[in-house]
């Protein structure tokens, strides 16, 4: 069946995506969701550098 052949979105779609965005959130809102994500990716990026010695040690045998 063919009906797990999903593909990313096209320009258009990406159009209508946006306009959806900017309908239940408005033109407020967006700023702040996007000032909360680039928080989150930069304290995740931080953790993530902040400790190399704690990894685990899966493949020494």
């Amino acid at each position: 069946m063919n009906l797990f052949l999903i593909s990313m979105p096209g320009g258009g779609e990406w159009v209508i995506i946006i306009l959806i965005v900017l309908l239940l959130f408005g033109g407020r809102k967006i700023p702040e969701l996007m000032k909360g994500l680039g928080q989150g990716l930069r304290e995740f990026k931080k953790a993530k550098d902040s400790n190399p010695d704690e990894t685990p040690e899966t493949d020494k045998k």
